[in-house]
């Protein structure tokens, strides 16, 4: 009896430990923006697409209707548990280029300028169903076929 007790008492605090580590907040960084001292370096007017790529990086993005502007993009992300993603924290940098390619406005957005919109959206239809793992699984069942497996 005592033994049956000590197991129950691990299978407890296992699950317990799994629950605990499975709703551990953790943070994903993902892009980069310049500093504010690598910003400052950025003379408009004078600097040019090149000049800049090569001072504080290439871009995480160009213009979107035209090659007009550099963008940099970068983003906190929190994770908990099995809740959807949400975006605590984003920069972005953006610089303007005349029809020369000389820099001419850089402006500095976060997320509290406006809501989050994604730059590109891409879906493919894979042709699986909406439907749980378990009645994936389940569904498949009936279609085994032990001759597959020893047949050589």
């Amino acid at each position: 009896m005592a033994r049956g007790n000590k197991a129950i008492k691990y299978a407890v605090l296992g699950v317990l430990l799994a629950t605990t580590v499975a709703c551990t907040t953790r943070y994903r960084n993902h892009g980069y923006v310049p500093t504010p001292a690598e910003l400052e370096e950025v003379k408009l007017g004078v600097d040019t697409r090149d000049t800049i790529a090569e001072a504080i990086g290439s871009p995480s993005a160009t213009g979107m209707l035209s090659d007009s502007s550099y963008v940099y993009v970068r983003s906190k992300v929190k994770h908990y548990g099995a809740r959807a993603p949400e975006v605590v924290e984003r920069q972005v940098v953006a610089i303007d280029f005349d029809s020369r390619g000389v820099a001419r406005n850089l402006q500095y957005y976060s997320l509290e300028d406006g809501q989050a919109v994604p730059l590109t959206r891409r879906i493919t239809d894979n042709g699986i169903q909406s439907s749980g793992f378990l009645r994936q699984l389940l569904s498949n069942i009936g279609n085994f076929d032990p001759s597959t497996i020893t047949s050589q």
